[in-house]
């Protein structure tokens, strides 16, 4: 899979991802200091899902249409890489079919996948 891992969602989750297999660009390097709707622009010009912890992103996609490949928000009451890496893992595991054209949130325990369609 190809993501876009917003600097909200950090480095480690990178990581993560990149170990995994996945083609993973980080924003921070490919667009540093863009905003969100450039970064959900130029995700959706590669096909790459974002993943982040900025609630804006819901915002653009849902309220204004932007268009994008997919989006996984997490939204943590623990911000460790330790649990971003955990509940990362918990939607690759519950969800790897439903990424594409989806809006996931994914908490601690719960996950909720919403087409974009």
């Amino acid at each position: 899979m190809r993501f876009l891992v917003d600097e909200s969602a950090g480095t480690a989750v990178a990581k993560f991802l990149r170990d995994g297999g996945h083609d993973v660009l980080p924003a921070a390097e490919a667009m540093p200091q863009a905003d969100d709707a450039s970064i959900l622009a130029g995700a959706g010009q590669e096909a790459r899902i974002i993943v982040t912890n900025d609630k804006d992103f819901g915002k653009l996609v849902f309220r204004t249409a932007q268009a994008a490949a997919g989006v996984i928000l997490l939204r943590l009451r623990d911000e460790s890489s330790a649990n971003r890496i955990r509940v990362m893992q918990a939607v690759l595991e519950q969800c790897s079919d439903a990424l594409a054209n989806s809006f996931i949130v994914a908490r601690e325990g719960h996950i909720r996948v919403r087409s974009m369609r």
